[in-house]
């Protein structure tokens, strides 16, 4: 997106990018641009601008008003990306989103894949990608770690995007083979309380929005899954869910419980869907994951919870509290889903199962 979106840029050489994100609890516009005095004033006379020290980027709420402003598309969702591309290479984008698309690619993996394909592609301005040798992609990698400061997790996610075009798009396999991987950082999941997951849903008054929530953390389902859901997906004859093409496109059956049923047919009298479980603003519309995750935060905010928690957490919370009720890992990896039980033994380090027989060597020694 060029600067031409920003009233009162036009005359500025400096290409603007926008992006999409969730900071500081909230959705919001990043607004990344290199520095330039008059733009920097630009932007400071935007309603509630402020600059961020962590992605040294300024930000403003996503609200309709900027959206418009900027000229963004009302539709898009997510960490979604807004850059120029050069002519030169917009082919190579162009193929790289159709063969995601080829290979049946996830929606959310296609658009992972372009939106770091395009910060390569933005920054090469009108140098061709296909004309990269391996020792120049090694450096590219090295700008990303030492100017960008991106983490692990993101540098990954780089580095499989401009891998997938190389090699599948591209057909250079050996492109990869003397660039290293950076370490994974082993990260474990934010976990509530169950006092503050019982506070935090006592903040919900809407009947949708605690049916979504109570839903979600009785079956530890991910914010995608809630939404998705259909009526003929509850099966209250067996006390199951059956939740479709989650995750690496895999089907999978989860408990229902008998307090959630209750809430269900109260929650059903009440507002009748039809096709969806849970219906959005518009008729025959499902519930978006971003409004799902708006309820969340608004509610986590009332709870008054610090911990930096998110909807997903409610998902790491129903595994760890099940693991603490005793069931086997195994038949928790199958209830998430996981397809590798590493994914499902971080829950293990969590949990106070593994913790309500330690004492502490301080509690051993005589003071007084």
């Amino acid at each position: 997106m060029t600067n031409s979106n920003l009233p009162g840029t036009e005359h500025l050489p400096t290409a603007i990018r926008y992006e999409l994100s969730m900071h500081a609890g909230q959705h919001v516009i990043f607004i990344y641009f290199e520095f330039n005095n008059e733009l920097n004033k630009q932007v400071r006379q935007l309603s509630g601008a402020r600059w961020s020290r962590s992605h040294k980027a300024w930000y403003v709420t996503d609200i309709p008003h900027y959206r418009r402003l900027f000229g963004l598309a009302p539709q898009l969702a997510g960490k979604e990306v807004i850059i120029q591309i050069d002519p030169v290479n917009q082919p190579a984008f162009k193929a790289l989103i159709e063969t995601l698309q080829l290979k049946a690619y996830s929606e959310s993996t296609i658009r992972t894949y372009r939106n770091e394909f395009a910060q390569l592609l933005y920054l090469l301005k009108s140098i061709s990608v296909d004309s990269l040798e391996p020792d120049r992609l090694r450096s590219y990698f090295l700008y990303c770690i030492n100017t960008f400061k991106l983490s692990e997790n993101t540098l990954h996610s780089r580095i499989n995007a401009i891998k997938f075009y190389y090699e599948q798009v591209a057909g250079r396999a050996k492109m990869f083979i003397e660039i290293p991987r950076p370490k994974k950082r082993i990260s474990l999941p934010n976990v509530l309380a169950i006092s503050q997951v019982e506070k935090l849903f006592s903040n919900l008054a809407n009947l949708k929005h605690k049916t979504m929530l109570f839903l979600a953390y009785s079956a530890g389902l991910r914010v995608s899954e809630v939404v998705n859901l259909k009526l003929k997906s509850i099966h209250s004859e067996r006390m199951v869910i059956n939740i479709k093409g989650a995750k690496g496109k895999k089907d999978r059956t989860v408990s229902l419980s008998p307090g959630i049923l209750d809430l269900l047919r109260k929650y059903y009298s009440v507002y009748k869907p039809r096709e969806w479980l849970f219906e959005g603003q518009y008729e025959n519309s499902q519930y978006t994951t971003r409004s799902l995750q708006q309820v969340f935060h608004r509610a986590k905010n009332s709870a008054k919870i610090i911990q930096p928690v998110t909807f997903h957490s409610l998902r790491h919370s129903y595994a760890t509290h099940l693991h603490e009720r005793g069931p086997d890992i195994k038949l928790i990896q199958e209830l998430l889903g996981h397809t590798d039980l590493k994914t499902t033994l971080r829950y293990t380090h969590v949990s106070n199962r593994t913790l309500e027989n330690i004492i502490s060597p301080f509690d051993q020694l005589n003071l007084k």
